[in-house]
Protein backbone atom coordinates (compact mmCIF):
# COMPACT_ATOMS: atom_id res chain seq x y z
CA UNK A 1 0.00 0.00 0.00
CA UNK A 2 1.30 3.38 -1.39
CA UNK A 3 2.02 5.76 1.91
CA UNK A 4 -0.42 8.38 2.39
CA UNK A 5 0.54 12.31 2.44
CA UNK A 6 0.25 14.15 5.85
CA UNK A 7 -1.82 17.21 5.92
CA UNK A 8 -0.01 20.41 7.03
CA UNK A 9 -1.77 20.14 10.86
CA UNK A 10 -0.12 16.05 10.60
CA UNK A 11 3.06 17.90 9.90
CA UNK A 12 3.27 20.58 12.31
CA UNK A 13 2.33 17.75 14.81
CA UNK A 14 5.18 15.59 14.39
CA UNK A 15 7.76 18.36 13.76
CA UNK A 16 8.46 18.71 17.87
CA UNK A 17 9.05 14.86 17.91
CA UNK A 18 12.05 15.70 15.71
CA UNK A 19 13.13 19.11 16.74
CA UNK A 20 16.50 19.38 14.76
CA UNK A 21 14.48 18.66 11.36
CA UNK A 22 12.65 21.63 9.56
CA UNK A 23 10.55 21.30 6.55
CA UNK A 24 11.98 23.42 3.33
CA UNK A 25 10.45 23.12 0.00
CA UNK A 26 8.32 20.36 0.76
CA UNK A 27 11.10 18.04 2.46
CA UNK A 28 12.41 17.09 6.51
CA UNK A 29 15.90 18.93 6.47
CA UNK A 30 18.50 18.52 8.49
CA UNK A 31 22.08 19.82 8.60
CA UNK A 32 24.74 17.92 10.98
CA UNK A 33 28.30 19.08 11.59
CA UNK A 34 30.85 16.97 12.72
CA UNK A 35 34.44 17.01 13.21
CA UNK A 36 36.27 16.12 10.09
CA UNK A 37 35.06 14.08 6.75
CA UNK A 38 35.81 10.79 7.54
CA UNK A 39 32.85 11.56 10.88
CA UNK A 40 31.37 12.83 8.19
CA UNK A 41 31.55 9.55 5.65
CA UNK A 42 30.79 7.55 8.98
CA UNK A 43 27.88 9.25 9.88
CA UNK A 44 26.49 8.95 6.00
CA UNK A 45 27.07 5.31 6.07
CA UNK A 46 25.27 4.78 9.31
CA UNK A 47 21.91 6.74 7.76
CA UNK A 48 22.71 4.23 4.71
CA UNK A 49 22.36 1.24 6.89
CA UNK A 50 18.64 2.24 8.27
CA UNK A 51 17.53 3.81 4.45
CA UNK A 52 18.15 0.76 3.11
CA UNK A 53 16.75 -1.54 6.13
CA UNK A 54 13.59 0.97 5.64
CA UNK A 55 14.07 0.95 2.11
CA UNK A 56 13.67 4.53 1.97
CA UNK A 57 16.32 6.78 0.74
CA UNK A 58 17.42 10.46 1.72
CA UNK A 59 18.76 12.92 -0.41
CA UNK A 60 22.31 13.03 1.21
CA UNK A 61 25.00 16.04 0.30
CA UNK A 62 28.51 15.67 1.70
CA UNK A 63 30.62 19.31 2.18
CA UNK A 64 33.82 18.16 3.99
CA UNK A 65 32.30 17.90 7.75
CA UNK A 66 28.55 19.06 6.92
CA UNK A 67 25.97 16.72 5.93
CA UNK A 68 22.67 17.81 4.73
CA UNK A 69 20.15 15.15 4.86
CA UNK A 70 16.64 15.63 3.01
CA UNK A 71 13.69 13.44 3.50
CA UNK A 72 10.68 13.11 1.15
CA UNK A 73 8.54 10.20 0.05
CA UNK A 74 8.65 10.91 -3.90
CA UNK A 75 6.35 8.53 -4.83
CA UNK A 76 3.94 9.54 -2.63
CA UNK A 77 4.53 12.96 -3.88
CA UNK A 78 5.27 14.79 -0.86
CA UNK A 79 5.79 14.15 3.42
CA UNK A 80 4.76 10.66 4.85
CA UNK A 81 4.88 9.12 8.27
CA UNK A 82 7.91 6.95 6.51
CA UNK A 83 9.85 10.38 6.31
CA UNK A 84 9.06 10.81 10.10
CA UNK A 85 9.98 7.37 10.74
CA UNK A 86 13.45 7.18 9.51
CA UNK A 87 14.15 10.85 10.62
CA UNK A 88 13.39 9.96 14.43
CA UNK A 89 16.01 6.16 13.36
CA UNK A 90 18.54 9.45 12.17
CA UNK A 91 17.92 11.14 15.42
CA UNK A 92 18.78 8.33 17.38
CA UNK A 93 22.25 7.38 15.33
CA UNK A 94 23.35 10.40 17.04
CA UNK A 95 26.58 11.98 15.40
Amino acid sequence: MPASLLSSGEIADRLPSIPLWRVENGELVRSVSLANFRAALDFVNRVGELAEAADHHPDIDIRYNRVKLALATHSAGGLTQKDFDLAKQIEALGK
